[in-house]
């Protein structure tokens, strides 16, 4: 256990001005969610100061381990365990994580992001979860925010936030696009794909659980995606806007392998159907979500497919190639519309 300071009145006064515009907004939409939210109050009343368990899934990311464990040692929020699990690293992981005192290393057999989760959810003890990737931090009021926003709303599985982003040395990034915050139908944002959070800004209730399950492994690149869209469908959430995490973009960021996102993210999405067959706002919404999908992923497919051509890289040009058909066809009709387009004012 941890103990550093304090809260800021200013904070209390929004939060309380917050909470009255969440009671007006529960009387005017009903009882959705009236069984879920019952028992979500009844987990937030347990503690005063709850438990935040922070866990820190690394694979051979050692290089940047020691900064993700400093942001959390750093945080002004007091009540907090720290466990790294080790997920079969061949680099000094586990010895970079017992460097520091109060930290709990757990080693294992590699078994993927979802599987380093996982233990880690057994093996913490806190009523709420946080999951931050080893190569990004948490700002210094992360914790304090996000248990001040769960209690606040007691109706809701999760908070989440906002991030910036750092370069691989830890420097400043300018913003690539507006990071969304809705403050209503999240499920169906998650669907178009315009709502996807980056895990360490989502603050968890434990709870929920127990209720959803943890992460698939068998969508293990996109298991963050499918899990929150499984609690959204299920239950409230809630995004308070405020920034929380610094985002770190490198070389090795799994996002990075748009064969393996685009393909893990298609799946999380035709997992849905079965649940949106009697509402056609959520089938539009999964239709637009898998066109979002493919254009992002699928443009990073192509280019790999012409870096790999221009460098006469013939074998791993006809792999992506075959990939790049199966999963995003359109990008062909696409090409072919610019160059009739780029024939016509050549003429």
């Amino acid at each position: 256990m941890f103990t550093k300071a304090g809260h800021s009145q200013a904070k209390q006064f929004m939060l309380e001005n917050r909470s009255r515009e969440r009671d007006l907004e529960e009387n005017q939409r009903g009882s959705r969610y009236s069984r879920e939210e019952h028992l979500l109050r009844e987990d937030s009343q347990v503690e005063a100061a709850p438990l935040v368990s922070v866990v820190i899934p690394c694979y051979n990311q050692a290089r940047f381990l020691g900064e993700a464990i400093e942001s959390v040692l750093a945080q002004s929020y007091p009540h907090f365990e720290v466990i790294v699990v080790d997920d079969g690293s061949t680099d000094n992981t586990s010895e970079v994580a017992a460097s520091y005192a109060g930290v709990r290393c757990i080693r294992q057999d590699n078994q993927g992001l979802a599987g380093a989760r996982n233990t880690g959810i057994r093996e913490s003890k806190g009523s709420y979860l946080v999951f931050l990737d080893a190569d990004d931090r948490l700002l210094p009021d992360a914790l304090k925010v996000g248990v001040e926003w769960l209690k606040a709303r007691p109706e809701c599985a999760f908070v989440s936030g906002l991030y910036r982003l750092i370069a691989a040395d830890g420097s400043p990034l300018p913003p690539i696009r507006e990071q969304p915050c809705p403050d209503k139908e999240q499920y169906m944002e998650m669907l178009r794909g315009e709502y996807i959070i980056t895990p360490a800004v989502i603050m968890h209730r434990r709870s929920v659980f127990e209720a959803v399950g943890g992460f698939d492994s068998s969508v293990n690149a996109a298991a963050d995606y499918d899990l929150c869209l499984r609690v959204a469908r299920r239950f409230p959430v809630y995004c308070h806007g405020e920034v929380v995490l610094e985002y770190r973009l490198h070389d090795s960021n799994m996002t990075r392998n748009s064969v393996l996102m685009l393909k893990a993210t298609l799946d999380v999405l035709h997992a849905q159907w079965q649940h949106t067959k009697e509402n056609k706002q959520y089938e539009e919404a999964i239709k637009k979500g898998i066109r979002v999908s493919k254009d992002h992923y699928g443009g990073q497919l192509a280019y790999r497919v012409l870096a790999h051509a221009q460098q006469r890289e013939w074998k791993n040009t006809l792999r992506d190639m075959l990939l790049l058909i199966w999963h995003y066809p359109r990008v062909f009709i696409r090409a072919w519309r610019k160059l009739r387009s780029y024939g016509r004012l050549r003429r």
